[in-house]
């Protein structure tokens, strides 16, 4: 009898989850849509002034066009006036965001501390920073060294593109499941 009630709770449970997914991320995906471009470029100005305070660069300009961000640095302290440019695909690390909004949709009737949701937004905007921040940084850095505006180093290199390459490769593409993961296990310990 008992087996039967949870069976039935189980199955009700599952299919209220489906259908919040798949509801949500339908909405989400048209929303985002129209959002991509201003979150983006937010973003990227974000990451942009960070990779300034580190670098020994300033921002000549930041154009946005569509799905990319071009954005140009000039080398401080250098007579030669050089322009770095960088092109940076907006989708290359916004295309599962609907998708983790969905996930996270689907876990709202589950969840007690809502307060969750906002930790789950302010970890995939720093995820999206980071990405935008490690491929700048990575290529201002190789950039200003073949240039000789630094210093050439080994370790320089490969922490730059180490970070590049775990946050692109890693990170970006498994982001919904991991912050999926993260809203799961904080479920359990509220």
């Amino acid at each position: 009898m008992q087996e039967d009630t949870l069976k039935k709770r189980l199955k009700k449970t599952a299919v209220i989850s489906v259908i919040l997914f798949i509801t949500s991320y339908t909405i989400f995906l048209l929303l985002w849509m129209i959002v991509k471009q201003y979150y983006g470029n937010s973003i990227t100005s974000i990451a942009t002034h960070a990779v300034t305070v580190i670098k020994d660069v300033d921002i000549e300009d930041i154009l946005s066009e569509e799905n990319t961000i071009l954005v140009s640095f000039v080398p401080q302290r250098h007579e030669a006036r050089e322009i770095i440019e960088i092109t940076i695909n907006t989708n290359s690390y916004t295309f599962n965001a609907p998708l983790t909004f969905a996930i996270m949709a689907a876990f709202y009737p589950y969840m007690r501390r809502k307060r969750v949701y906002f930790e789950v937004l302010l970890i995939l905007v720093a995820v999206h920073v980071l990405y935008v921040f490690s491929l700048q940084g990575t290529y201002v850095t190789d950039t200003m060294i073949s240039l000789g505006y630094e210093r050439s180093s080994t370790l320089k290199a490969v922490f730059w593109e180490f970070l590049w390459q775990f946050v692109d490769n890693m990170v970006i593409r498994f982001e919904p499941f991991l912050l999926g993961a993260y809203i799961y296990f904080r479920k359990e310990h509220a």
